[in-house]
């Protein structure tokens, strides 16, 4: 590759890396927009780098969520401070006063609730991964994104208009039979097009969370959804005997900061959004995104 071809494919990876960092938190369907894209925006690299590339550089927008929300996820502490205990008896063991002087508990329950949602999209990603990937080759693919945009389009507008008992406003207070359903209601996130961020707010929504609180555990459920998947497909990428070139490693990584970046201050913009507002606009928008992917691939 030349030089002008190495900057061109950095520009590119700046776009979809901008792309990606709006469009994994907005429940707006990230690989409905990388699908387009990618047909108007061409990475010149080998197929197999572009199907790691568009999953691995999620991991940029995962750390925005780590950095951001690190006073709420990390559950260790180095001194004693104002928290619940972990144990409550008066004669504690030296592990058990280890534990009540150095772990916030309520993030540690927190953190279970994630793992147990995380449980059956990880089942199903396994079992399933192969077909996942044949609905992302070809024109087919444009026609199951199309689909689940203005399905879970319309279906955001119904349950906006319908759904107006708020039951939970913290998350402390979300119970693990409503986690573990959350995780179910994710794994519709394994059609393209879907949306992960989409899935999970739908679905929290209709258990009684607030809007916020929805948001927040579908942004928390994102860390170990996106890690396990980009861990697999740099596995599959170096066990299919593909190895990364210095040009592949920094549009990697330039892409990655790109979301990174974009995904800060699209998570601000979401949380600021729903305070005020509820998810009817995204509906529309996805309702008109998927009929312009649908006229795309008739047209083309």
């Amino acid at each position: 590759m030349g030089l002008g071809d190495i900057m061109l494919d950095i520009l590119k990876s700046i776009i979809l890396g901008i792309i990606e960092g709006i469009t994994e938190w907005l429940p707006i369907s990230s690989t409905g927009h990388m699908i387009l894209v990618d047909e108007l925006i061409k990475l010149n690299q080998s197929k197999a780098f572009m199907d790691m590339f568009l999953v691995v550089i999620q991991l940029g927008a995962i750390l925005a969520v780590v950095i951001l929300f690190w006073n709420k996820l990390w559950p260790f502490h180095l001194k004693k401070t104002e928290v619940k205990p972990f144990f409550k008896s008066e004669k504690l063991s030296g592990f058990k006063r280890l534990c009540n002087d150095y772990i916030y508990v309520d993030r540690f329950i927190l953190w279970f609730k994630i793992l147990i949602a995380s449980v059956p999209a990880a089942i199903l990603g396994l079992m399933f991964d192969d077909q996942i990937d044949a609905m992302l080759t070809g024109d087919y693919r444009a026609y199951v994104v199309a689909t689940a945009l203005i399905v879970y389009g319309i279906l955001f507008i119904i349950i906006e208009s319908l759904n107006k008992k708020v039951k939970t406003e913290d998350l402390e207070l979300l119970s693990f039979r409503n986690a573990f359903l959350i995780g179910v209601i994710q794994c519709l996130a394994l059609v393209p097009g879907t949306s992960r961020s989409g899935s999970t707010i739908l679905g929290a929504v209709l258990l009684g969370l607030s809007r916020t609180a929805a948001a927040e555990f579908s942004f928390f459920l994102s860390v170990p959804a996106m890690v396990g998947g980009s861990g697999i497909k740099v596995l599959q990428y170096f066990a299919d005997g593909n190895t990364f070139s210095t040009e592949q490693i920094i549009i990697l990584l330039i892409g990655m900061l790109t979301a990174f970046l974009v995904s800060v201050l699209a998570i601000k913009f979401l949380l600021s959004y729903i305070k005020k507002r509820d998810f009817k606009a995204f509906g529309y928008y996805r309702i008109i995104l998927g009929i312009v992917v649908l006229a795309y691939f008739i047209i083309k």
